[in-house]
């Protein structure tokens, strides 16, 4: 494979019913970062129908390029027809990363369209760098190897994707070095979307490509999408989240409950826990806040009983102000703690709760 071929970095723009995902925007921030370390070009891949509109968002937040596949029959996710045009695009236009998001629409995507292109694919990653300085500097945030006794090739080049592996017990570094283009589905939340520039979305680029779907590559018709009633807490999206780790053992229930008045208290919070807290199956996945479950940045992060191992403070550290209750005054979790509280969280709680009552009763 001739890899000088391969340029650029390119993200597949994920759209609902017409609007662009968040993960979208989060990726191009990323995107922009690789491609200027590599001094090339960002492109967006939109597909969908009538979306034309929309591409000026996507150069605000970081593309140069929207390519925009508009078809009829692309308006609702559909596997095959999806799969098809993306790996035409690829094979046209010889992209050398490529990300995707890591939600249930690309992790359907991204592996059909590596195995058609033969080359790899990096799931649920976390953390990606091309700048092996860059990745150093990662490591010795993140990880507890003694670098002193690794060899790195300060002139590598190739995409360092991160990812959790064995559980989520290990962090793994893949790459991809003799297969182009070099994939990856990236979780969402994990990567921060860039600034809005309104001068970049006025000088709007769309190119349209030079394929076509053909009713072949229509193998199934999407004739409605239903919504499932199922709900789940929204930990990226909330301002303020209460989280919950194995201090809570000693009565579960009341830990949780505590937790929920505290995240009410502080505003219509949500509650977030640890690794130890869903695997006990005290609380479902979808509440999981680390490495192996969802990166969050609110404004209020107070962590309760949690001891702050890496694989949790990597999900929550740039929250932007974090409070953490413990008995342990040696815990980790006072390292990225703005304020830290050492005492017994079943004490220490209810007097939060009542301090903040009587300061919005005061207002």
């Amino acid at each position: 494979m001739d890899k000088s071929q391969y340029k650029d970095v390119c993200v597949f723009v994920e759209q609902r019913e017409g609007i662009i995902q968040k993960v979208a925007l989060e990726l191009l921030g990323k995107a922009r970062e690789l491609a200027d370390t590599l001094n090339e070009k960002v492109i967006a891949l939109l597909l969908g129908y009538d979306m034309k509109d929309q591409a000026q968002e996507l150069i605000a937040y970081g593309a140069d390029i929207v390519v925009c596949v508009d078809e009829r029959e692309l308006a609702e996710y559909n596997t095959e027809p999806y799969a098809q045009a993306v790996s035409q695009f690829i094979r046209e236009r010889h992209p050398a990363i490529v990300l995707i998001g890591a939600t249930t629409i690309g992790r359907d995507l991204g592996p059909r369209c590596a195995a058609r292109l033969h080359t790899g694919l990096t799931a649920d990653a976390t953390h990606l760098d091309i700048d092996t300085a860059k990745y150093i500097d990662f490591l010795k945030e993140s990880s507890t190897i003694d670098l002193s006794k690794q060899k790195f090739d300060m002139e590598d080049r190739n995409l360092k994707m991160t990812r959790p592996a064995f559980g989520g017990h290990l962090m793994a570094t893949i790459i991809c070095p003799r297969f182009r283009p070099q994939m990856s589905t990236v979780r969402p939340g994990v990567m921060k979307k860039a600034p809005f520039d309104q001068a970049k979305a006025d000088a709007c680029q769309i190119v349209k490509p030079a394929f076509s779907l053909t009713a072949e590559d229509i193998k199934t018709e999407v004739l409605s999408v239903e919504k499932a009633a199922e709900k789940l807490v929204d930990l990226i999206g909330a301002d303020v989240i209460v989280s919950v780790g194995r201090g809570i053992s000693k009565d579960v229930n009341k830990g949780i409950e505590l937790a929920e008045q505290l995240a009410a208290a502080l505003g219509g919070g949500v509650v977030g826990a640890s690794r130890a807290v869903t695997d006990a199956g005290w609380m479902t996945a979808d509440h999981q806040v680390g490495q192996t479950g969802k990166t969050v940045h609110p404004k209020i992060y107070v962590a309760l009983g949690i001891s702050g191992a890496i694989q949790h403070t990597a999900g929550m550290q740039d929250s932007e102000c974090i409070i953490a209750v413990n008995k342990n005054e040696g815990a980790p979790i006072f390292g990225v703690a703005d304020y830290g509280i050492v005492g017994d969280l079943f004490k220490v709680v209810p007097e939060l709760i009542k301090q903040i009552e009587a300061a919005k009763a005061a207002l």
